[in-house]
């Protein structure tokens, strides 16, 4: 069975926005068909957050962002929420957490550089 699509970890769409050098690398929107790229809410909402703290500056909001590339937005539905508390605590971030749950849940490969996420069970794509 072939993914339904790809769900962006929150430094990746960050390094779309303001440091392609490093995605230049991996080529990834020549690998990703647009159209099935997906930006979850919650990385809209672990980025607020940040950017609230002064520990991020932000171009444009994340929705614009994410528009702008042709991505999909992603919900957080109950199921989501289940599936994530239900996770072992391999990762502490629950931002991670529900990222790895939403995957899980909507048969989607992450898009991370974070390895520990592999220790899941979800498809992961390594930049």
């Amino acid at each position: 069975m072939s993914p339904a699509g790809y769900l962006l970890d929150s430094h990746v769409l960050l390094w779309l926005d303001g440091e392609n050098q490093r995605l230049a690398r991996t080529q990834l929107l020549t690998r990703l068909p647009r159209s099935s790229v997906f930006v979850s809410a919650a990385t809209a909402w672990e980025l607020g957050i940040n950017f609230a703290l002064n520990q991020l500056s932000l171009r444009i909001p994340v929705s614009e962002l994410a528009a702008a590339y042709g991505f999909n937005e992603l919900l957080i539905t109950f199921r989501h929420v289940e599936t994530a508390t239900a996770l072992p605590f391999h990762h502490r971030d629950p931002f991670d957490r529900l990222l790895v749950a939403q995957a899980l849940a909507e048969g989607l490969i992450l898009v991370t550089s974070d390895k520990q996420l592999t220790r899941y069970g979800v498809p992961v794509l390594l930049v």
